[in-house]
Parts: structure tokens; C-alpha cells; sequence
């Protein structure tokens, strides 16, 4: 019994030692992107760059990317989580590539975020000006309303009742010619 005991403890140990060595080296690359996390706005708090503990210990990038060690506990994974499942972004030995890399998925993402906030105010800006251009067309088809609601003046009803009877009597003053000048047996 106590064998087993001994041998559970030491087991236990090598595990805690193997966690401690993941957490180290997740470490050791946060302080490589020590530069980077100078350089990130303080009002950005997309991103964490924090080592959790835990099993397998992470080194937390944003909520959708860490970096974890590998099972030969030397590789360095940098994955993300998609709608489409896990991705490894990059997998590598050394601490150097991986800093690049993740250094690049920052500035990429910071891009990203403030190419949405330019098309938020780009859609604001749109946005008024549809609602500017519906204000004046709205405008333009009231002036119509109203002047079409206003009334004629008296005389311009007899004008068109005058220019009708004159048109009429020129309708009819040139079938009268066309008949008389017109003979076809003659």
C-alpha cells in the first residue's frame, strides 16, 4: 500500500512539475510581446494577453485565440476558435515565430476593429444623408400638394374655354375645306 502511495505522489509531482514548465514557457513568450503589449491602445480591451493555469495551461490572446503547449510540451501552439472548429494558426519550437506571429494577428485584428468602426460611422453618416434627402423630397411633394390644391385664377377658365371653342371651329372650318377642295370623281 505504501508503494502505491509513493509511486501515486511521484506521478502527481512529475505532472505538477510538467505544468509548471507549460506555465514557464507560456511565460516566457508573454515577456517576448511585452513590447507589443506597450503598444496596444488602453481603450482596446479585445485582448487579454494573460497565462491562465489550468490543464493544459494557456496563454489567452483575445476570447477566441491562445497559445498552449504541445504534448511533447516544447511546441508552441497558437489556436484559434472559429465557427468552423479549432484552427492551429502556427505551431512551433521556438518562442521568436510564434511572437511574430501572434504580434501580426494583433495588428491585423486592431485593423480589422477599426475598419468597423469607420464603416459604423460611414453607415451614420449615410444614414443621415438618406434621411436629409427623404426630408427634402418630402418637402418637394407637399409644395406640389399645395399647388395643385391652390385654385385657378377666374380668368384662366375662360381662357381654355375660349381656346376650346377656337380649335373646335377650326376643326370644323378645315373639314369644310378639305371637302370642298377635295373632289375624287371630279
Amino acid at each position: 500500500m505504501r508503494k502505491v502511495r509513493v509511486a501515486s505522489a511521484e506521478r502527481t509531482d512529475v505532472i505538477v512539475e510538467l505544468q509548471e514548465t507549460e506555465k514557464a514557457r507560456l511565460e516566457i513568450l508573454l515577456e517576448e510581446l511585452s513590447d507589443v503589449l506597450k503598444e496596444l491602445p488602453e481603450d482596446d480591451e479585445q485582448f487579454a494577453l494573460q497565462v491562465v493555469p489550468g490543464n493544459p495551461p494557456r496563454l489567452w490572446i483575445d476570447l477566441t485565440s491562445h497559445v498552449v503547449m504541445g504534448r511533447d510540451r516544447r511546441t508552441y501552439r497558437f489556436i484559434k476558435d472559429t465557427r468552423l472548429g479549432r484552427t492551429v494558426i502556427l505551431e512551433t519550437d521556438e518562442a521568436g515565430p510564434i511572437a511574430d506571429c501572434i504580434t501580426e494577428y494583433i495588428a491585423e485584428r486592431i485593423i480589422e476593429r477599426e475598419r468597423a468602426l469607420e464603416a459604423d460611422w460611414l453607415l451614420k453618416r449615410l444614414g443621415q444623408d438618406a434621411e436629409k434627402a427623404m426630408a427634402e423630397a418630402e418637402e418637394r411633394r407637399k409644395a406640389e400638394e399645395a399647388r395643385a390644391r391652390k385654385p385657378l385664377p377666374a380668368g384662366t377658365y375662360w381662357t381654355a374655354i375660349g381656346t376650346f371653342f377656337v380649335g373646335l371651329a377650326l376643326g370644323i372650318g378645315g373639314l369644310i375645306a378639305y371637302a370642298w377642295f377635295y373632289n375624287p370623281l371630279g
